[in-house]
């Protein structure tokens, strides 16, 4: 197995360890849900659009889809069998088309566009090639069709830096402790947040990937310049 798989193949494992917890431990995160909602309102997209969630882990995220736009067409996709096991179980998500399968090629997995929208939230950073990830996202999208990333950045801002370590470390990876027992996947979490790209090199990012109209919009609360918002078309 390389590297990226097996990063993959890890990080699956880490989340199948976690994945019936995972709900609980999100709703002691103030605004989780509704931060999701938000960024999902941030795709504008008509009633009836084809869209494709990727790193859906629990379904969390569909379900903010599906309370924004109830009659969309939602095929949802994740690596980890344990977090797809949970979303499958929720009588909200029975329309949904589960697919399990790597983010970084989920045309192999059976997503086959094109979409008119593709929603990730909390997953490009995981992801062993961004830029790789993002040409492949881009061909699934129809001409015109509105990608949205939920995602921490921080790198850009000391305060917002600070404050992310100090909950992650006190709050986070405790917390995700006593519920799991286990670190592995929170302390991974506080990591991968410091390691990811600053707001503007990730939206450089997206326009190298061929993706236009690219913007970025603040949440609210703790995240405060914490989790974004990032919007593009194809």
């Amino acid at each position: 197995m390389d590297r990226p798989q097996a990063h993959s193949a890890r990080l699956a494992g880490n989340f199948d360890r976690v994945a019936s917890r995972y709900d609980l431990l999100n709703r002691m995160n103030p605004g989780y849900r509704r931060h999701l909602r938000i960024s999902a309102q941030r795709l504008e997209l008509a009633p009836h659009a084809r869209v494709l969630d990727l790193c859906c882990g629990t379904g969390l995220s569909t379900e903010a889809l599906l309370g924004v736009y109830p009659s969309a067409q939602i095929t949802a996709l994740d690596n980890s069998r344990g977090m797809l096991d949970v979303a499958r179980g929720k009588p909200a998500l029975a329309a949904t088309r589960f697919l399990l399968g790597d983010a970084m090629d989920p045309a192999a997995a059976g997503a086959s566009g094109p979409f008119d929208a593709l929603f990730m939230a909390y997953g490009i950073r995981n992801v062993s090639d961004p830029d790789a990830c993002l040409l492949r996202m881009r061909g699934l999208l129809r001409g015109g069709g509105r990608v949205v990333f939920h995602e921490y950045s921080v790198a850009d801002n000391l305060r917002a830096r600070l404050v992310w370590n100090t909950v992650a470390t006190a709050v986070i990876i405790p917390l995700g402790a006593t519920l799991t027992r286990s670190t592995e996947l929170f302390r991974y979490l506080r990591s991968s947040v410091n390691a990811f790209d600053s707001v503007e090199r990730f939206c450089l990012r997206l326009r190298d990937a061929g993706f236009q109209r690219v913007a970025v919009a603040p949440m609210d609360g703790w995240q405060r310049r914490i989790a974004h918002t990032f919007s593009a078309s194809a």
